[in-house]
């Protein structure tokens, strides 16, 4: 890959109340900047109180709980509207920004904007998924594809799972690390790998839409959204 998008990266990573990306709020959030080595240059660290009690089982994931939130986070309000700049910031520098299943992070992004009544960054770009990418190039590996999993398959270290930091950090290096694997694969221009994961997104979801109909699991009716980096 050229030296002009791998030398510098955004990362980006939300840790919330849940995985719905349209109710759920944010708890804490993380904006990096790496260089092409994967080293942090620069970052950015928030803790919301979300404005609504944390489910447990989110607790149990990112370790942030109702109360501490409360008693130690900022308005909700003032976290979405600095992270929503510092992303803003970054892309219109030309920096690609990675999120690991960019779509989930990028969309609860929007409707806390939209709930707290600013703009918000509706169609972002440039954005690296790792996820996209290595679903796209090594199609038929088995196993999971959560981060802790495929960070270890490219021998990134993930010592600190579900803490934002940790996570955005691992998915640049991922991130770097397809960018030197696939190099013959993937183009040149980092706008126009942009546009193609848009496709990679939308032809994984319709996949996905037929195992789940063939499974039973959702209605023959029923579409996996593969809208991308926001649904």
């Amino acid at each position: 890959m050229p030296e002009r998008w791998t030398s510098r990266i955004g990362v980006f990573d939300l840790e919330t109340t849940g995985i719905d990306v349209a109710e759920d709020r944010i708890v804490t959030a993380y904006v990096g900047l790496l260089d092409g080595a994967g080293n942090v240059i620069h970052e950015e660290h928030w803790l919301a109180d979300p404005g609504v009690d944390i489910p447990e089982g989110a607790t149990n994931v990112h370790g942030i709980t109702t109360e501490y939130a409360r008693a130690n986070g900022r308005p909700a309000a003032e976290v979405v509207a600095e992270v929503t700049h510092a992303l803003r910031t970054l892309l219109a520098g030309g920096i690609p920004v990675v999120a690991y299943n960019a779509a989930y992070d990028f969309s609860l992004l929007k409707y806390e904007g939209e709930r707290h009544g600013l703009a918000p960054l509706d169609s972002p770009a440039p954005v690296i998924d790792p996820l996209v990418i290595d679903k796209t190039l090594d199609k038929y590996r088995k196993g999971k594809r959560t981060l802790d999993v495929v960070a270890a398959h490219y021998a990134v270290p993930l010592d600190a799972a579900h803490e934002a930091s940790a996570d955005a950090i691992a998915a640049g290096r991922v991130a770097l690390a397809l960018a030197e694997r696939f190099a013959d694969r993937l183009p040149e221009d980092v706008l126009e790998l942009h546009t193609r994961q848009i496709g990679w997104a939308r032809e994984q979801a319709a996949s996905l839409t037929e195992y789940f109909i063939r499974i039973g699991r959702i209605e023959p009716s029923e579409v996996v959204d593969g809208a991308w980096p926001v649904r």
